[in-house]
């Protein structure tokens, strides 16, 4: 790979430096509050320089969330390669959803914002297209791990069902699940005491009626999260010790 040209730097180093600003002001003051005059003045450079980047506010935000895509699929990755069964497997990954939700929730935001239809549809086919791949990736991590389970004998996945249709289903669950917890301050009030807990209990529980061995009666997969938790992603669980 031949060396970048001290102009591709600077100007990979500019387009970072409008995500970072543009990645706080989404965070502070939501979608109406980010502009591309306040950008621009942020990061004191002329309005033009911004919209060579970048044609709209719209597509900003979604080059936030390639970024975030490939924050997430970097903490997948190295959840599939925890040492275990299959499920044992899947439980690492539980890992790496969780703490992406809490260590980033700048990142979270900026996916939940972007999945409007109205965001969406103003942004540009290409930045759309290394979105679709990086969605892709994570996709292909967990599907991945859900074949390795068929191939293992692990599971039997019924009918038409294919493992990708298996991995929406839990994306499905998380991202909602995870979205009601970063928006609603009332979950205590109606008895959701541990919703991390709850969304794992469930998941266990969809998994053992597709009997995907070992049950969750028959094994201790909260014995594995935390050994995950404090193993594969040691780093990141000195920051959550930190946090609390």
């Amino acid at each position: 790979m031949n060396p970048l040209s001290r102009k591709q730097r600077e100007i990979l180093e500019r387009e970072a430096q409008i995500l970072s600003v543009a990645r706080e002001m989404l965070q502070r003051d939501g979608y109406l509050g980010l502009s591309m005059d306040r950008i621009a003045e942020a990061v004191e450079y002329g309005k033009g320089t911004v919209y060579r980047h970048f044609p709209n506010k719209e597509d900003i935000i979604l080059a936030l969330a390639v970024e975030t895509q490939k924050k997430r699929t970097a903490l997948f990755q190295r959840a599939s390669l925890f040492k275990g069964k299959s499920r044992e497997r899947l439980t690492a990954l539980a890992v790496a959803c969780e703490l992406f939700v809490r260590l980033y929730p700048s990142h979270f935001h900026v996916e939940q914002v972007v999945r409007l239809s109205s965001i969406w549809e103003k942004t540009s086919e290409k930045r759309q297209n290394i979105m679709h791949t990086c969605e892709q990736a994570c996709m292909g991590i967990v599907a991945g791990i859900v074949r390795d389970a068929i191939a293992q004998g692990d599971v039997t996945l019924p009918g038409e069902m294919t493992p990708e249709d298996m991995v929406f289903g839990m994306w499905a669950i998380n991202f909602g699940s995870f979205t009601l917890m970063s928006t609603s301050n009332s979950l205590s009030e109606i008895g959701i005491v541990n919703p991390p807990l709850a969304i794992r209990n469930c998941l266990n529980h969809m998994l053992d009626g597709f009997g995907w061995e070992a049950l969750s009666t028959d094994h201790d997969y909260e014995a594995v999260f935390h050994k995950a938790l404090t193993e594969t992603f040691a780093d990141e669980y000195q920051q959550l010790l930190v946090q609390s």
